[in-house]
């Protein structure tokens, strides 16, 4: 074990690496998830159709295979993407695609005589959403949306695959160089638990505060 703890520098470069993975995509994910989820609400069914077509296209296909199709493919169509930016693509648009569903189903959660106190009160349809529907919506996503953060952060292991000097790569390297396969496994596995074990507490804070105030009923635990 003592051999795995000499390459602490590059654990720790590895930890920073899938932090960044995670909140760059993260971010993606997040705007992605309102954009498609609001979308699939619109009155226009060519919106709809389109958020569908995203929607259905990224939840069924491989994680894998799309953050392949990013890495390699989009270069012979002339697009370029460095390892971590076609990591983080990758990572949001399919994450996106399942948070999408849940700012869908949060905002259809919001009960319908908000709906008609705010047509009585002559709202647009952006003022509806902005100042009804999407402030009552976010505390009833923030559960699902935590439980999809901590997804996401197991995928990025997955970039591993298209060289990104994550957490899952540097295990590899250890692995090579020592011909450790339990320790630095074990490793990164607390690693991940950790950070995961912040996620969930950063969840819980969020749901309480966005909650505070309000009559709303909280599931259970992440």
């Amino acid at each position: 074990m003592n051999e795995v703890f000499i390459f602490w520098p590059i654990i720790i470069d590895g930890t920073l690496t899938t932090i960044k993975l995670t909140l760059a995509s993260g971010v993606v994910a997040l705007i992605i998830s309102f954009t498609v989820g609001l979308a699939r609400l619109s009155r226009h069914w060519v919106v709809r159709a389109i958020a569908t077509i995203y929607l259905e296209f990224f939840r069924g296909t491989s994680a894998i295979v799309q953050m392949f199709f990013m890495y390699f493919v989009l270069p012979l169509l002339g697009v370029f993407l460095p390892a971590l930016m076609a990591g983080i693509v990758a990572c949001g648009f399919n994450l996106g695609a399942y948070g999408s569903e849940v700012v869908r189903a949060s905002v259809q959660s919001v009960g319908r005589e908000q709906r008609e106190a705010a047509k009585a009160l002559n709202y647009t349809n952006f003022q509806l959403y902005r100042h009804v529907l999407i402030p009552q919506a976010i505390p009833v996503m923030i559960p699902s949306f935590g439980n999809l953060v901590i997804e996401l952060l197991k995928l990025t292991a997955v970039a591993s695959l298209i060289t990104i000097s994550d957490l899952t790569f540097m295990s590899q390297i250890i692995r090579v160089q020592t011909a450790l396969t339990l320790e630095p496994l074990i490793l990164i596995m607390v690693i991940y638990f950790i950070l995961s074990s912040i996620l969930v507490s950063g969840t819980k804070w969020l749901e309480r505060y966005f909650s505070a105030g309000r009559n709303i009923h909280k599931s259970g635990g992440n």
